[in-house]
């Protein structure tokens, strides 16, 4: 295998065969050793969790694949905390894409003039911001991606109804154990003109709330895979 990119939480390597293996690592985005899914460094590392991580995003998967959501998933190996993926390619130096149904956060951090902390977004508001840590992971509208070259206008409206529809899915599933979903952070390629979720589906780049306190990383996994 040849290393591609060295990453925060996962390590990605080329196969043979033309996919891709994720290694997932025990690190977490955070700040000051607290996890933070919204913060663009790594803060800590929990021991475990990127089996863990592992074994959430293949039950969510899974879940996409019954909804008639493609995604860049093909098989996994957790004992080995490895995922062969299809290839995607990252849409510019790489962008993240996230969905929140309740405002937060740096959203909070940006707009708190406008708008209380845990104030509903009903229907989900979609933003993204590019993977730039120097920069601290700026934003970037639709327009300023097709101005860019960096995607299609066509490629934003799939991939932002994608978005939804995935986030639908998860939030939906968190609910049937007494989750509530606030916010949750995708990352997409394009295969050929197939705009495709890749990456991963958990509970690190989520914000979950249960009985209006937020749940660390760690509780969410046991949640979800425990049932």
């Amino acid at each position: 295998m040849k290393m591609i990119y060295e990453g925060k939480t996962k390590d990605v390597y080329s196969l043979e065969n033309g996919n891709v293996l994720l290694k997932f690592k025990d690190d977490c985005t955070g700040k000051d050793g607290v996890f933070d899914p919204g913060e663009n460094t790594v803060g800590l590392k929990i021991e475990g969790i990127g089996k863990a991580n592992l074994r959430t995003s293949i039950y969510y998967f899974d879940l996409m694949k019954k909804a008639g959501i493609k995604t860049h998933y093909v098989s996994a190996n957790v004992d080995d905390a490895t995922m062969e993926v299809l290839p995607g390619k990252v849409f510019g130096h790489g962008l993240e894409v996230i969905c929140r149904l309740v405002a937060t956060g740096s959203f909070i951090r940006r707009y708190g003039e406008y708008i209380e902390d845990g104030t509903p977004l009903p229907g989900g508001y979609v933003e993204c911001t590019f993977k730039n840590d120097e920069k601290g992971d700026p934003l970037v509208t639709g327009e300023g991606l097709a101005a860019l070259g960096v995607m299609s206008p066509e490629m934003f409206e799939s991939m932002k109804e994608q978005t939804l529809k995935i986030t639908k899915v998860v939030a939906d599933d968190l609910k049937t154990i007494g989750l509530d979903l606030w916010d949750i952070k995708f990352e997409f390629g394009y295969n050929g003109d197939e705009v495709i979720l890749i990456d991963e589906v958990a509970s690190g780049n989520m914000r979950v709330y249960k009985d209006g306190k937020i749940v660390d990383p760690v509780e969410l996994t046991k949640l979800i895979l425990n049932r």
